[in-house]
């Protein structure tokens, strides 16, 4: 079971769904709400963490946060290791998408690929991109990915 929680540190009190649904009630009576999703990992040692990050951003009026962090034994390639992530995010997509329609929620996925051949982490781009925009949300790579490239990296750092 993923343990989500605020920036804060503070658990989630219901399931993810039905907080980002009460969430949403609220805010798109004030506020224009965009959604980004993005998730990061970190290899330390024989454990991989990873963290996923639902951003909020109100139009003009900063955001909050939503994260999961957990961990992983099993060892990756690079290349296995950013499609999981991708993975990861697609899901928690999958989850709220049904959520982001109700309220008229734009909503983009992260990838923290570059998108320069230069960077090792370009290995997954083409798959990523393809896995995202297959699935029919809109799709953003680095340096355009701040919710995976910033957010989600700063839990797992």
């Amino acid at each position: 079971m993923k343990v989500w929680r605020k920036l804060s540190g503070d658990r989630l009190q219901r399931d993810l769904a039905t907080e980002v649904d009460e969430v949403l009630k609220t805010e798109t009576t004030q506020h224009r709400i965009k959604v980004c999703i993005g998730t990061d990992s970190q290899v330390k040692g024989d454990i991989t963490e990873f963290a996923t990050a639902i951003v909020f951003l109100r139009e003009g009026r900063g955001g909050f946060i939503f994260l999961n962090k957990y961990r992983s034994k099993r060892v990756f390639s690079l290349k296995e290791r950013m499609l999981h992530e991708v993975s990861d995010s697609i899901e928690t997509a999958y989850l709220l998408c049904p959520t982001f329609d109700k309220y008229h929620v734009e909503m983009e996925v992260h990838a923290d690929i570059n998108t320069d051949p230069q960077f090792q982490s370009n290995i997954a781009f083409k798959e990523a991109m393809g896995y995202i925009l297959g699935m029919g949300y809109t799709f953003k790579a680095k340096p355009d990915a701040f919710a995976s490239t910033y957010c989600a990296n700063k839990v797992v750092k």
